[in-house]
């Protein structure tokens, strides 16, 4: 599957400054799209497009942050270069533990916005990937019958086949079957791959949980001498 080509999108309610930095990264050959509020970008933006997100913080309206938080709430994980000329230190920090990937005070040099950019959109493509992959791996895993899917859990904590046939209250036999159905339908080569699997679809609450060595006792009543 071929890489889509990235859009920087610039959020500004200047004018001269969309004109600037849109300039800027035209003439580095990149695919740019312009708006002059929060609202525009969020009436227009298709999350399913690749690139990064240039964006003021100071606007009327919806500012950059909320713009930032609404984004997040949507489960749109664009990343967020904050480029703004009414910085503080609070902002900053509360931008980046939301996530933004660098914080601008303008005016910015070009070399460093430039290199902002290029590793925003580099983070943008490893995040989808990446999110491809967990889809991928949530299909195979939909294709799993109950018991497949408790095969799995038990298989990935480790157990073997005779344990997990005495947990599940089946035969070793039966429980052999069941994991090499997982195996195929996991596309999985080895368990080492099967656990990668397992951790990238998020069941490691559940391995966790089969992992847990069984709690001591300390309700146990006191030992008399006899007499």
């Amino acid at each position: 599957m071929s890489r889509a080509e990235p859009t920087v999108f610039i959020v500004d309610d200047e004018p001269a400054v969309l004109t600037a930095v849109s300039r800027l990264f035209r003439s580095a050959g990149m695919r740019v799209a312009t708006f002059t509020s929060p609202t525009e970008f969020l009436n227009h933006y298709d999350p399913a497009a690749p690139g990064c997100l240039v964006l003021d913080v100071a606007m009327p309206g919806l500012n950059g942050l909320e713009l930032q938080q609404a984004l997040t709430a949507g489960g749109a994980g664009l990343p967020i270069i904050f480029l703004t000329g009414r910085a503080d230190i609070p902002m900053s920090v509360q931008a980046m533990k939301r996530g933004a990937v660098d914080f601008l005070c303008k005016p910015v040099d070009d070399a460093t916005l430039f290199t902002a950019v290029r590793a925003a959109i580099e983070q943008d493509h490893i995040n989808r990937r990446a999110q491809a992959e967990r889809a991928d791996i949530q299909r195979r895993l939909a294709t799993l019958t109950p018991r497949e899917r408790e095969v799995l859990a038990h298989v990935v904590s480790g157990q073997p086949n005779k344990q997990i046939a005495g947990d599940l209250g089946t035969v070793e036999k039966t429980i052999k079957v069941h994991r090499a159905r997982v195996m195929e339908k996991m596309n999985a080569r080895s368990l080492a791959e099967l656990v990668t699997l397992a951790q990238r679809a998020g069941m490691t609450t559940a391995l966790r949980r089969l992992d847990r060595p069984a709690p001591i006792r300390t309700d146990r009543p006191p030992s008399h001498p006899t007499s």
